[in-house]
């Protein structure tokens, strides 16, 4: 077992790969997985917590403003921006406008901290900037419903918000008090095959989340192309567009996790509060999300490096 997890830390990024081509080519495991969804998220969870411990998140959370600030300018500003330029352009009530809308105002991935490790940067900054987007997020979500007529009520996106925190609070206290109490001071092994075990988590996750793509694939391949191809294009634009924003800023020490935030989202809390004519394309959009996110350890870990260096 032990040189299974250090197998899988050691080829992080393969495992990623593998778990996407499983979603995609093992159906049946995927609506299987499906399921199972919530409970591998909190077991996710409490990995990450127990990888990283309190120290580094408790030590991250001690400077909220430029928490709370991004909390804003991710998913409030960013948002109504798009969805401004989305009406003006005549194209405010397309299936792409929404899903586009929705990713920018949704908070970060549970995952992005695992995103984070991979690609060696801050994961305590990251974890403060997940818990305080999903916190935030019942509020912040509020002007966007505004423009979204379309979407049901408000208070149901805020439930799924209110459900997902409590997972998040509860599997990422178990995980830091465990971390306290088994392993206050972890070797490299152990951190090794904890870094292993997230690995093995995240790729399955994965595989669940892709459970909408494989028949769309099947039945319509060019849509999924088409969805496929606006999932990326935001993700990774919004990734740079961050990198870039603030390399050179006072904010240099957090454009990692923030960049990782940006382009990272967690549109699955809409799901509850859309009608069922617009859940069909979306549940596609979203299965396509999970490709440029799990790939940007894969594809991004050089303009990450290029940009955060100091030269």
């Amino acid at each position: 077992m032990r040189y299974i997890l250090r197998l899988a830390s050691r080829h992080a990024r393969a495992c990623l790969i593998l778990g996407l081509l499983a979603g995609l080519s093992l159906p049946g495991l995927a609506a299987h997985l499906a399921a199972w969804l919530p409970e591998m998220v909190a077991a996710l969870l409490l990995l990450t917590a127990l990888r990283i411990g309190h120290r580094a998140a408790t030590g991250a959370a001690r400077d909220l403003r430029w928490g709370l600030a991004s909390v804003l300018a991710l998913q409030t500003a960013l948002p109504l921006l798009l969805a401004g330029g989305f009406t003006l352009a005549g194209l405010g009530q397309t299936p792409a406008a929404l899903a586009v809308t929705l990713a920018s105002a949704a908070p970060a991935l549970t995952g992005s901290v695992n995103l984070a490790l991979l690609l060696r940067l801050d994961a305590g900054r990251m974890m403060q900037l997940m818990v305080l987007g999903t916190a935030a997020f019942p509020l912040t979500v509020l002007p966007v419903l505004a423009l979204l007529p379309q979407l049901g009520a408000a208070s149901d996106v805020a439930l799924a918000a209110l459900r997902l925190l409590a997972v998040i609070v509860a599997a990422t206290g178990l995980g830091f008090a465990l971390r306290h109490f088994l392993l206050p001071r972890p070797s490299a092994r152990q951190i090794e095959a904890l870094d292993g075990a997230s690995v093995l988590a995240f790729s399955v996750i994965v595989v669940g989340l892709m459970a909408a793509l494989n028949p769309a694939l099947r039945s319509d391949p060019w849509a999924v192309a088409g969805w496929t191809l606006l999932a990326f294009a935001l993700s990774y634009l919004l990734q740079a567009a961050a990198l870039l924003t603030l390399r050179r800023g006072p904010l240099h020490p957090v454009a990692g996790p923030l960049a990782i935030g940006a382009g990272n989202r967690n549109i699955a809390l809409f799901l509850v509060a859309l009608p069922p004519e617009t859940l069909g394309p979306l549940m596609i959009f979203i299965g396509c999300w999970q490709l440029p996110m799990y790939l940007t350890p894969v594809l991004l870990p050089r303009l990450y490096e290029r940009m955060l260096s100091n030269d």
